[in-house]
């Protein structure tokens, strides 16, 4: 059978812009565009035919594309996001990649104009970007598809080819501003209509949605709200940090107002798209906001009591009087950035994080800070030190943010000059002002009373029990969605006694000079991969999928629950010391959630070690898409008969091997197993080279 569907003609313009309507038709599970598409002989044919007429040509295209190349390739989209809740379409005014350009999720890779003002655009989505679609000066309608990223820079080419075909199906790279929505426009439905006695007028506001983060987030947890209510709110202000399925990121307002009302607090989550906060228009429309959007809860909730409503703020209130030790200087006035078990070590031990000098990345604390702050070690570093440690673009483009923009333009400050300390090193407007020799106006701080408050003495040694049903994070979900989607795979175990003479005593000798055991065990099994492609591959619907690269992924768990396996990419090719130092950073931003997605979702072959435990024996489930997972136990002094014929006890560990039956048989498991084995009880030395 053919199908033939003729979808659009447009007149070509001098600049090779297309002038002209833009149908789309489907046939089937055929989405055409822009194009006259047959399929026939399981081919799809596009061809091109043009002629000139005054100045101007017309064309009709048909191109070539083999369709067993169309279903291999997967694209994804980016969309042109609602960046207002007026916005209809949206003007690119500038790409900041090109194409073939590597997009890591987060990246700014486009500035888009509303009908309000210029927003930088990221992108949740990491790979190249293959096409663009729609170019600078431009115009798009909201929800349309403005570029195309590949997966691998392989795909690339395919991807200019096939176009629009190669989409994935269910992209997440579809986003729609995460912001305020006038409710003007989008009203919220009552479930149950209040008393019209005690009806609330509906006020002009604007609704803070929870925004889509990521391709498979259904919903988030608030992680901090970066405004207080009553707070003043500029476009491109950071208003929360949101916690999703695999990391936290910053939440941008595209809106300007006073935060009335705060919907989610901080600790809870919502589905994407719910509201979480309120802004009003005016800082005298605030109390009008806050009871209406009261009384909304109160259709869903008990109305609160009058000695209930402030309960948010009772815990800091309370703070106090926890210690009677002198109180420590505040060395964070402005937002606080802190890992998720820094904050909750900070409030079991009731230290106050305006109080606690930051030491991770970009000044961001993390849980040792806390702890040092509670038994009173913390150091209270000058504020100069987290703006050195601001991060830097090292890709040499310049990113700022449209109010820098104009700042710059109003001070005559070359961009050039000035060190972004925004997210992703992007320029902010304080940047600029502070390049222009301006101190910018000083943020308003919500007063509290535990900010004059001594931190505990020492930490908490008891564990709290948990009592009844406790909700999963993002993360623990994730984690059992796909553990659940594991159970179809056929898999089978293979078992193998190593022992571990050689390896300890070349651990020994190197661990002065940083090297992990968790680095040996990854370039072991990196080396093995070598002679055994088969176990380093993923199955693929009646294909086996080899991975030139040797990607080792390794557990990590972390400690508010839910597993993460950061990636050492090339483990075969980099030396032992680099996996080293790679390591132990990768393990850091684990537990601040700060890895990006290539560095948690690259790997080719995994690994679970519960050796530092003291386990004898483990079997680990098969990730999602994976070959192979090898479980690593301890390493145990055990008799055995020397070659002499005499008892002799030695150290040995169990590895556990397990893999899918699909693509990887008994035999091949086996031999990788001994020669594994025989790596690390033979020539360990090989591990150096």
């Amino acid at each position: 059978m053919v199908v033939v569907g003729f979808v659009g003609v447009g007149v070509v313009g001098g600049n090779g812009s297309v002038v002209g309507e833009n149908r789309i038709q489907n046939y089937g599970r055929f989405v055409l565009s822009s194009r006259f598409i047959s399929r026939a002989n399981h081919r799809f044919v596009n061809r091109c035919s043009s002629r000139g007429r005054s100045g101007m040509k017309s064309s009709i295209c048909m191109q070539i594309v083999d369709e067993k190349k169309l279903l291999d390739t997967r694209a994804k989209e980016i969309f042109m996001p609602a960046l207002s809740s007026t916005m209809t379409e949206g003007k690119i005014v500038q790409w900041l990649k090109a194409p073939g350009d590597r997009v890591e999720a987060g990246d700014i890779v486009m500035v888009v104009e509303s009908d309000k003002a210029d927003m930088d655009v990221e992108s949740f989505e990491a790979g190249y970007l293959a096409s663009i679609l729609v170019a600078e000066g431009d115009m798009a309608a909201v929800g349309s598809t403005v570029a195309l990223i590949a997966e691998t820079e392989e795909e690339i080419a395919s991807i200019q080819e096939c176009g629009l075909d190669c989409i994935v199906s269910g992209s997440g790279s579809r986003h729609d501003g995460t912001t305020a929505v006038q409710t003007t426009e989008h009203p919220i439905a009552e479930k149950a209509p209040a008393p019209a006695a005690s009806s609330v007028p509906k006020p002009n506001l604007a609704e803070l949605f929870m925004p889509a983060l990521s391709s498979t987030m259904t919903e988030g947890k608030v992680v901090q709200w970066t405004k207080n209510e009553g707070g003043r709110i500029e476009q491109g202000d950071i208003v929360m940090v949101v916690e999703s399925d695999k990391a936290d990121m910053d939440v941008e307002s595209f809106e300007e107002g006073y935060l009335a009302h705060i919907k989610t607090q901080e600790g809870e989550s919502c589905p994407v798209g719910d509201a979480v906060g309120y802004i009003a228009a005016s800082e005298a429309e605030i109390p009008a906001v806050k009871a209406w959007a009261l009384q909304q809860s109160s259709t869903a909730a008990p109305a609160p009591s009058a000695a209930s409503a402030p309960a948010v703020a009772a815990p800091s209130a309370s703070a106090a009087p926890i210690s009677a030790a002198a109180p420590r200087a505040v060395v964070n006035t402005g937002r606080i950035v802190a890992s998720p078990y820094a904050k909750k070590l900070a409030a079991e031990n009731g230290v106050d994080l305006k109080t606690v000098q930051g030491t991770g990345p970009s000044g961001r604390i993390v849980a040792k800070d806390v702890t040092s702050a509670a038994t009173g070690n913390g150091a209270t570093a000058p504020a100069a030190v987290a703006a050195a440690a601001a991060p830097t673009r090292t890709d040499g483009k310049i990113v700022a943010t449209p109010d820098a923009v104009k700042v710059a333009k109003k001070e005559g400050i070359k961009l050039e000059t000035v060190t972004g300390t925004g997210n992703f090193g992007r320029i902010t407007a304080e940047d600029v002002l502070k390049a222009a020799g301006k101190a910018p106006a000083p943020k308003k701080v919500a007063s509290s009373a535990s900010s004059e408050s001594a931190p505990a003495a020492a930490p908490k040694a008891a564990v709290e029990l948990p009592s009844g049903s406790v909700t999963m994070n993002a993360m623990q979900k994730a984690v059992a969605k796909n553990m659940t989607q594991t159970l179809s795979v056929p898999i089978f175990r293979v078992s193998y006694a190593i022992k571990t003479t050689a390896l300890d005593a070349l651990y020994a000798k190197t661990k002065a000079k940083g090297v992990t055991l968790s680095s040996l065990l990854a370039k072991a099994v990196a080396l093995t991969l070598e002679k055994h492609p088969i176990m380093n591959a993923s199955y693929a619907p009646d294909a086996i999928v080899y991975n030139e690269r040797i990607n080792i992924a390794m557990a990590v768990a972390m400690p508010d629950g839910g597993l993460v396996t950061p990636v050492l990419a090339n483990a075969n090719t980099e030396d032992l010391y680099s996996l080293s130092r790679s390591w132990k950073d990768l393990v850091k931003r684990t537990m601040e959630k700060k890895l990006s997605p290539q560095e948690y979702s690259s790997g080719t072959f995994y690994i679970s070690n519960l050796g530092m435990f003291g386990v004898e024996s483990f079997d680990a489930v098969l990730p999602v898409g994976a070959g192979s997972i090898l479980a690593i136990a301890g390493s145990k002094p055990r008799m055995s008969v020397g070659s002499n014929g005499l008892p002799n006890i030695e150290k040995e560990m169990i590895v556990n091997i397990t893999c899918d039956h699909r693509i990887i048989y008994g035999a091949q498991a086996a031999e990788f197993l001994r020669d594994l084995a025989g790596l690390l009880e033979n020539n360990v030395g090989d591990l150096l080279l």
